[in-house]
């Protein structure tokens, strides 16, 4: 049973149903949510004009601010606990999935829950899979949840 759980939260549906799973089933665990803020993203959000980078990075860490509390909530209405295991949020900068691999060796997590948004054929071969690339390259035990 994991002690210590990383999960990477994008935003997404998926990424809250690997909330869920690590609240079922570790309730006791620490849990590290943790959101990457993509670089490569900046400026490029549907209907806007590429802003200065420091505008962009304002609003990637207002966004990533609001998906890590949207986790935290979930996690502790889910547990329902008083004495519920310690929850952590991070916010890191860089390639979302080599980022996760590395959070999760520098913070000592024994465990990875990933949301998967489970593409198959051509998109998977054009958009890659952050959570197969962690589930490969991951030093710990993967959960990939869908």
């Amino acid at each position: 049973m994991p002690r210590h759980v990383l999960v990477p939260l994008d935003g997404s549906p998926q990424a809250l149903y690997a909330v869920r799973f690590v609240a079922d089933e570790w309730p006791d665990a620490r849990v590290t949510l943790l959101h990457v803020i993509d670089p490569v993203q900046a400026g490029y959000r549907a209907g806007v004009l590429p802003t200065g980078s420091e505008d962009w990075y304002q609003e990637a860490k207002a966004d990533a601010e609001e998906i890590l509390a949207e986790g935290r909530d979930l996690l502790a209405g889910e547990r329902e606990s008083d004495g519920a295991a310690a929850v952590e949020t991070v916010t890191e900068v860089g390639r979302p999935a080599a980022t996760i691999v590395e959070q999760a060796r520098d913070r000592d997590a024994d465990h990875v829950a990933v949301g998967s948004h489970g593409r198959r054929g051509v998109s998977r071969l054009l958009l890659g899979s952050v959570a197969e690339h962690v589930a490969r390259r991951s030093p710990v035990p993967v959960t990939i949840v869908r």
